[in-house]
């Protein structure tokens, strides 16, 4: 567990300090005063003040933000009625947030954005081509089309079941990988992995596996329980077949763009899933659906789990680096929609300034920021119910 919680907080810690760092510095070189830098939301646990510029940890470890002098208090992580925080005549009204041109505004804005898409481009140069240029995926949705690679449908025989103490579980296989083969013999069919598994009871046996993902394989050995428990197995596994998108880079454009391409296609793939998923919650009247396929910091934090105990180095570099840029592109994603208390909802409220060249009342604009941040955290408490209640079922 400590070493789930070290690279879970160093993880979240990356992402937030990256996409807060271009709030940060965007702010500085437009010589906008910077209150506080913080990890986290408020309550503050600890605080060290250098300079103008107080650099807190708080205790919902969650995001974090920037505050700026003259900006409203939900820009700062609170839930509190807006308030004026600067008056004509203060020395530093000149350095307030809102003293500044709008365009100057809108850039210190999308900036926490830029810097995470940048991030996700970044990671995903380095896994493609840790991955010689391939990757496979689980395909959800047979019609939707990959841009930028070669497209090659496979199927799979997926692990979806592991139970514990089995002789499955103690040779270190996990829940998510691919049977590709039996003692050296591939395996098409799932149906013939039981009758295989059988006719090697009280027999070590050989499992070849493979990451969907990375397509890093490792073989282990198990000997099939000759008596085994009801309803576990010989060798306490369980298997569902699924078809799988293998994505090669191979012509030097690919390659050059796969950075690029690459975390664009995971995030339309998975909302194009997640809209699938949607509709289902519709015809069925039920939100299971959805709430199964939305995580939060304990969801989060129990797929950090399973990927540092990968016994493979590589493998597990891999699904590291693949679990970050998403996250990475998913949180430059979201933080720009126009939501209120996100970059996007502050930036919707300088577009209608660009536009109509007048702005909204900072009173109004502060208490729906306040309001949109009531309703985040409110969310928020709602998925870690929910990521809870997952892991104890």
């Amino acid at each position: 567990m400590l070493i789930t919680l070290i690279a879970f907080i160093l993880i979240l810690s990356i992402l937030v300090i990256i996409h807060e760092a271009g709030h940060f510095f965007t702010a500085k070189f437009f010589g906008i005063k910077v209150e506080e830098f913080g990890f986290g939301f408020p309550p503050r646990a600890l605080g060290i003040k250098k300079g103008e510029t107080i650099y807190s940890i708080n205790w919902l470890p969650i995001g974090g933000f920037v505050k700026l002098y003259g900006e409203d208090e939900a820009g700062g992580g609170k839930v509190s009625v807006a308030k004026t925080v600067s008056k004509k005549g203060d020395k530093d009204e000149a350095r307030a947030f809102y003293a500044h041109p709008a365009w100057q505004r809108a850039l210190v804005i999308v900036a926490g954005v830029v810097m995470n898409a940048v991030l996700a481009i970044v990671i995903y140069y380095i896994f493609i081509s840790l991955s010689n240029f391939k990757t496979e995926l689980p395909l959800l949705d047979p019609n939707f089309n990959f841009v930028g690679a070669n497209q090659t449908v496979n199927s799979q025989i997926l692990v979806s079941e592991v139970v514990p103490n089995s002789p499955a579980s103690k040779a270190g296989i996990k829940s998510g990988t691919a049977l590709i083969a039996i003692d050296g013999k591939k395996i098409t069919d799932y149906t013939n992995v039981p009758k295989i598994i059988d006719g090697h009871k009280g027999e070590k046996v050989s499992l070849t596996l493979q990451n969907p993902s990375t397509l890093a394989k490792n073989t282990v050995s198990v000997i099939p329980r000759v008596h085994p428990p009801k309803n576990q197995g010989a060798i306490g596994i369980a298997f569902f077949p699924m078809q799988s998108m293998m994505l090669t880079y191979t012509t030097l454009p690919q390659k050059i763009f796969s950075g690029i391409t690459y975390p664009y296609n995971m995030l339309l793939y998975n909302f194009d899933v997640i809209g699938k998923l949607i509709a289902v919650s519709v015809r069925q009247h039920t939100f299971t659906p959805i709430s199964q396929s939305v995580s939060g910091p304990v969801g989060i934090y129990s797929v950090v789990g399973t990927v540092v105990h990968i016994p493979n180095l590589k493998e597990r570099v891999l699904d590291i680096l693949n679990l970050m840029g998403l996250l990475s592109i998913s949180l430059a994603f979201f933080n720009i929609l126009p939501i209120p208390a996100l970059d996007g909802g502050r930036f919707f409220f300088i577009l209608f300034e660009l536009v109509f060249r007048r702005k909204v009342n900072p009173v109004i604009e502060g208490y729906i920021h306040t309001v949109g941040m009531a309703v985040l955290l409110m969310l928020l408490l709602l998925v870690t119910v929910s990521d809870v209640s997952k892991l104890f079922h």
